[in-house]
């Protein structure tokens, strides 16, 4: 595959990806661990088709060779799943995907104090940005009474993060086995919370229909191509292109919902941009750079 066809895919996931937001907007009743549970159910058939294809029609021994990196990281996806629909609900949008947008950062610290690596001055500094920008967001949630949303959106943040370390603690880069077993693990969550606070499942049909849809076109589908065109993107590049859907996630609410957001949660949002833009293009300068002395060394 060519890197444009790669980052065509990659954009069209994302794309897919921001209109998260906007399904779950649609949802009048469902509380979080209905939502999680219709989610979880309406990815399942689309994510095990796609781990059969990529296996060669054997999605169970995929499955299973995942092991307990696999498991450790299903359970991290839990949390990230359930904190993001409940920030998705709690918070506006705009608010919510800005504080997804930091889980880079949270990674870069999980794997410092969990498998031991470096990370780069630059994204030390990235980080130091980015926290600024996350102090003026959550503030303003306080003082904006979705304090609860936000913290949501960052313990989301955490949770993908800690996702990633695990794979990468168990040497695995093929994600899409542990994310079938996270959306089995979260629909069976979703199910034991519903019981055990009294919730239920028999939302409204529409209900159902926009968290199953969410589930099955926006992130199983989006999943696809995103496994897809990954192949050929360098990380680095493949952070920036994954900024469409925070770019445009408050954009489709804005414009069909008129849901806008405070001057606070936009300031706040840019400075987490800007410092997961400037951490790419350090990364990926720090990449060529030792590529190259490799192949001096090499060639002398």
């Amino acid at each position: 595959m060519t890197y444009g066809r790669g980052a065509v895919l990659v954009v069209a996931a994302a794309a897919l990806w921001s209109l998260m937001g906007l399904f779950i907007r649609q949802i009048g009743v469902a509380d979080t661990w209905a939502v999680l549970l219709w989610r979880s159910l309406g990815s399942l058939p689309v994510l095990v088709a796609l781990v059969a294809w990529r296996s060669g029609g054997r999605p169970l021994a995929a499955l299973r060779g995942a092991g307990g990196s696999g498991v450790a990281g299903a359970l991290c996806l839990v949390a990230a799943f359930a904190g993001a629909v409940y920030a998705l609900q709690a918070t506006s949008i705009a608010n919510a995907v800005f504080l997804f947008s930091a889980s880079p950062f949270f990674a870069a610290i999980l794997g410092r104090l969990v498998l031991g690596e470096a990370v780069r001055r630059a994204t030390w500094v990235a980080i130091a940005i980015a926290g600024a920008g996350m102090a003026v967001m959550v503030r303003d949630g306080l003082a904006g009474g979705a304090l609860g949303g936000n913290l949501a959106a960052l313990l989301s943040a955490a949770g993908f993060a800690a996702f990633t370390v695990t794979l990468r603690r168990g040497g695995r880069r093929d994600t899409l086995p542990t994310v079938v077993l996270g959306a089995a693990l979260a629909a069976v969550v979703s199910a034991a919370m519903l019981a055990a606070t009294g919730g239920s499942a028999l939302v409204p049909p529409g209900d159902i229909l926009w968290a199953v849809a969410a589930g099955a076109v926006l992130l199983g589908f989006g999943m696809a191509l995103y496994t897809a065109g990954s192949r050929a993107i360098p990380a680095a590049d493949l952070t920036l292109l994954s900024m469409v859907e925070v770019l445009l996630a408050p954009v489709w609410v804005w414009l069909l919902m008129g849901e806008t957001a405070s001057p606070a949660t936009f300031a706040g949002g840019a400075i987490i941009l800007g410092a997961v833009a400037f951490n790419a293009v350090t990364g990926a300068r720090a990449g060529l750079v030792a590529r190259a002395a490799r192949r001096l060394g090499e060639t002398g």
